[in-house]
């Protein structure tokens, strides 16, 4: 098992967290001071965005089927899988019913009396459409592939889950037969996170070029115009991830602020681009230098991605009622009720959607005609900053979810995991590749 490396604190401008926090302070000035140049500066963040999508599915795949042919136990796989999913359950319909709880205790939209006849419709028109594309079974037909290499075409997560779930178990299945190309597909991963590590040297442009974009093109007046509605939603994320994910990391033998801390980088990185996609190899990897198997870390990250939106969630419910109590629509128990039963099952149907928050929204409101889709217009202008948000507190959450089902499985490797979290044994870059471990 490869140990963690030490070495002589480096000066704080040549940390990667240090370089993404001063290019989204940067970013933010000129998106306030010049906007037309802050927008002019989104094909920074999005080729960055682009960069790290174009590792991301192979990453995915090899770090599973890898992990699953050296297992070499399908019992063991399908518990893992089995845990995960009963815990992503859990928490994310925890997460739905909070964010339920505040928006009937705080009322955010309460006073607005907004007419839904004014209200623009067809502004969510787009996202109203994609969400009536959505659905469980064709949600669930979607996750078997066209054909072996459209997972990594399409970039579909859960068609990738899909094909490296099966072809690690056949390998596994296969054994020594198999080892010349098990062998092949380790190398490969091994070259994956170097060429992520390279990628990631282009964070700070990445997150400079995103938020520019995001302060010059919205500008911090819609904030203002919503503040209560925003205050509420980043208050009951940041209480969740203290009091709920910091209660479940105490039973799980950890600190979620050390957790915290020990993502920091990939967390302002999520910040600056909107996206905790941007971020997904290197929770991985740490994940991993944390004490984590592979095996846990590549069934359970990925399929969080997918199933554990935690932010999401308290995201849909919040936003369902400020838009109910803004046009003066006062809902029963029984339909908010019907509503946290929509929103659990929408919020899986449009799970690896771009703007799949404001999509999931759509979906739900749909089917509950209690309060009017165009409402949705109210909080189209600030989506955008509660984006960041949702992709801050679904990070997070993930990163719980991976140590607490490693820690019902028995396999953390103590050493590496006190080193983290009793230490402090960080890093900046990202951590030691996998070819420098056990893959056992």
């Amino acid at each position: 098992m490869g140990e963690l490396a030490t070495t002589a604190p480096k000066p704080i401008w040549r940390h990667l967290y240090a370089q993404v926090l001063a290019a989204i302070v940067v970013g933010g000035l000129i998106g306030h001071f010049a906007p037309d140049w802050g927008v002019a500066l989104k094909p920074l963040g999005d080729g960055f965005i682009k960069l790290v999508k174009l590792v991301v599915a192979p990453l995915v795949f090899v770090t599973i089927v890898t992990g699953i042919a050296h297992m070499r136990d399908m019992a063991a796989v399908g518990r893992v899988a089995g845990r995960a999913l009963a815990y992503f359950l859990a928490v994310s319909t925890l997460a739905l019913i909070v964010g339920l709880v505040v928006a009937n205790v705080v009322e955010p939209g309460e006073g607005l009396n907004v007419d839904v006849a004014a209200l623009d419709s067809g502004a969510v028109a787009t996202y109203v459409k994609k969400a009536g594309e959505g659905g469980i079974v064709p949600f669930l037909l979607a996750i078997i592939p066209d054909s072996i290499l459209s997972p990594f075409t399409e970039g579909n997560m859960l068609q990738v889950l899909f094909l490296a779930i099966s072809l690690g178990a056949a390998l596994a299945i296969v054994g020594a037969p198999a080892a010349p190309l098990l062998g092949v597909l380790t190398a490969a991963q091994t070259g994956l996170f170097r060429l992520t590590a390279l990628f990631m040297a282009a964070a700070p442009i990445g997150a400079f070029g995103a938020f520019a974009f995001t302060i010059g093109k919205f500008g911090l007046g819609a904030i203002a115009n919503l503040a209560l509605l925003i205050a509420c939603f980043y208050g009951t994320s940041l209480l969740f991830v203290l009091i709920v994910l910091g209660a479940i990391a105490r039973a799980a033998g950890f600190s979620i602020l050390t957790l915290i801390a020990y993502l920091k980088t990939e967390l302002l990185l999520v910040l600056g681009t909107s996206s905790s996609e941007s971020a997904l190899p290197g929770l991985m990897a740490r994940m991993e230098r944390a004490g984590c198997p592979r095996t846990v870390v590549g069934l359970v990250v990925p399929t969080g991605y997918s199933f554990n939106l935690d932010g999401t969630n308290i995201y849909m419910t919040l936003a369902a009622l400020f838009i109910a109590q803004a046009c003066g629509i006062d809902l029963s128990l029984g339909e908010q009720l019907a509503l946290l039963a929509v929103a659990m099952i929408s919020s899986k149907g449009a799970a690896g959607v771009t703007g799949a928050g404001f999509i999931t929204l759509a979906a739900t409101l749909s089917v509950v005609p209690s309060v009017p889709v165009a409402g949705m217009a109210l909080i189209l202008g600030i989506d955008r900053f509660m984006s960041e948000c949702r992709a801050l507190t679904n990070f997070i959450g993930n990163a719980v979810a991976c140590i607490v089902v490693a820690r019902w499985e028995g396999g953390i490797d103590e050493a590496q995991f006190a080193a983290v979290f009793r230490d402090r044994q960080f890093g900046d870059a990202l951590p030691p590749l996998p070819a420098e471990q056990d893959p056992d």
